[in-house]
């Protein structure tokens, strides 16, 4: 069974070989990495079964400064998505920055509209994502297009939590243009990676805590559930074959039969702080697979290697059974995870 076989049969829930597995280095154990191999590619080093692609670099040159008031020093666009004109002040530690919200001050729905955004939809963007796609897979890779923070996370990173919540809350112009402003970018968006050929289409927005939804389902149900199905239907109308993956921290139980209603396929990061894997893959396993599982707040920082080795052979056997898994921690490894425990998890989930 070849690597793309194996890993597409257990997001569809089928038998495979082995369990796939992905993971993402915070900068301080990237450089870890860098000392320790000489290397600067770790998902080339470690052989990971699948890989994200990008569109090709924006030709705008926004400057977006003008849209805030005096701006602290060593303030730069968000490292991780810096086309937004969102803007990260440094932060307390490590490579954590302060957001800063460019619509803070937007009074009117045509403000909102008038707003220089990313240009994700432009011809020449998309000029060689599908021969990326297609030469990812000769190499027998799976394919995921990122579209993660998809539409209310990227709504409030926009606008300003609070501001956004009263608004969402409100049934507000300025929040309702917004939400339809982003939905037809992603919607756009989901018809041209699936027409490229990916794999796997990357949704997501953090709707919850650790404990419950950070909004009412209800309210989820009203306003974001729908934009999400369009979003949903917009991929699947070009390629029946993508697979939809949703990623949401925290507890959102509540509303995974509502993701699974709209077209989820898998779901992610399974935190198992909040949401036991185990049962989650007793509730749902008949219509999700999992990616995920691993605890980024217990068992890498805190765990030792053997409990690291011990939870990866477990959640292989029990969430992993019949298909359905893919390993992963539930979030970025950060800089107190010891490098013992990357170790251990490569060498559970390799042998």
């Amino acid at each position: 069974m070849t690597n793309r076989d194996n890993i597409l049969r257990a997001l569809r829930r089928q038998p495979s070989e082995s369990v796939g597995f992905d993971f993402v280095f915070s900068p301080a154990l990237l450089d870890e990495f860098r000392r320790r191999t000489g290397r600067d590619d770790y998902h080339e080093y470690y052989g990971f079964p699948l890989r994200c692609i990008e569109l090709d670099p924006t030709r705008l040159q926004t400057d977006y400064t003008g849209f805030f008031d005096a701006l602290p020093a060593g303030t730069r666009p968000l490292d991780w998505n810096p086309e937004w004109g969102i803007m990260g002040a440094p932060g307390p530690t490590a490579h954590f920055q302060e957001m800063l919200h460019p619509m803070a001050k937007f009074e009117t729905a045509a403000q909102v509209l008038a707003y220089p955004w990313p240009d994700w939809l432009a011809d020449y963007r998309w000029d060689h994502v599908a021969a990326r796609v297609a030469g990812l897979q000769q190499r027998d890779l799976v394919v995921c297009a990122f579209m993660e923070m998809t539409l209310f996370e990227i709504a409030w990173y926009l606008r300003g939590m609070d501001t956004f919540m009263e608004e969402l809350i409100g049934d507000e112009p300025v929040a309702t243009t917004l939400l339809d402003k982003l939905t037809a970018i992603r919607i756009g968006m989901a018809r041209r990676y699936a027409a490229a050929g990916a794999d796997v289409l990357m949704l997501g927005d953090d709707v919850a805590t650790q404990i419950d939804m950070m909004i009412s389902p209800a309210l989820w149900r009203a306003t974001l559930k729908p934009r999400l199905a369009e979003v949903i239907r917009a991929a699947k109308e070009v390629n029946p074959a993508i697979l939809i993956f949703y990623h949401g921290d925290g507890n959102m139980e509540r509303i995974v039969p509502d993701l699974i209603e709209i077209g989820v396929e898998i779901l992610n990061p399974v935190q198992p702080e909040c949401m036991d894997p185990l049962r989650m893959k007793q509730l749902f396993g008949d219509k999700l697979a999992f990616w995920g599982c691993i605890g980024t707040q217990t068992t890498m920082p805190f765990g030792s290697p053997q409990q690291v080795t011990a939870t990866v052979k477990n959640l292989i056997a029990t969430v992993g059974k019949g298909g359905g898994l893919l390993l992963a921690p539930t979030h970025t490894l950060e800089p107190d995870v010891p490098w013992a425990n990357v170790e251990a998890l490569l060498a559970a989930v390799t042998r």
